[in-house]
């Protein structure tokens, strides 16, 4: 499995390879499969509640549902670029990253995405949308992007490695920390300006 979003103690889902949708709302005991339609494999994937999920993958698939995943719709992304996570602050506002610094933003729960200026061609692996404003991207020989004016312009950030980064997750403006190989986690408590 390639991606997971947990929106309570019951409740969460994970994708992975050839399409694979596994959904719990019993806390984990028991994993059901759905029926996701596609056959690409699935990377990322953002649940705001229990009902509305976004999950994205290869070929610039982007897929969403409103009923738990019990049903899967395809969304036009615009781009054929790799998809690898995907994060949303609420149902209408999310953000998608991947191939060749691929940034995707929609503020209207994924009717349409629009492609946003990352200024790189690295690989971008994980995002965390903390609100509509602050984003952080993290990918390739330790790339960290962050956007705070709503993805209208990406900043470069000193990580302090060239590690690959694969995941991002912020818990308010300040605090947030990123992983990724060889073991490599850092922190900030200061919205990035600083990694360590």
């Amino acid at each position: 499995m390639q991606g997971l979003s947990v929106t309570d103690a019951n409740n969460g889902i994970t994708v992975g390879e050839n399409g694979t949708i596994l959904r719990t709302t019993n806390g984990g005991t028991n994993w059901i499969s759905q029926t996701s339609g596609t056959t690409h494999s699935l990377f990322g994937v953002s649940f705001t509640n229990a009902n509305n999920g976004t999950a994205v993958g290869d070929g610039g698939l982007i897929l969403k549902t409103t009923n738990g995943g019990i049903t899967w719709v395809l969304q036009a992304s615009g781009t054929s670029d790799g998809l690898r996570a995907v994060s949303f602050t609420d149902a209408n506002n999310g953000i998608a990253v991947g191939a060749y610094g691929t940034i995707l933003k929609t503020t209207n729960g994924g009717t349409t995405w629009t492609r946003q200026t990352s200024g790189t061609s690295e690989w971008l692996y994980g995002v965390s949308l903390t609100d509509t404003n602050n984003s952080t991207a993290v990918g390739e020989n330790g790339k960290i992007l962050i956007t705070t004016n709503g993805g209208i312009d990406w900043i470069s950030q000193i990580s302090g490695t060239t590690n690959f980064l694969y995941s991002v997750a912020f818990t308010d403006l300040y605090n947030g920390v990123a992983v990724g190989s060889n073991g490599t986690i850092l922190k900030t408590t200061n919205g990035g300006t600083i990694w360590t």
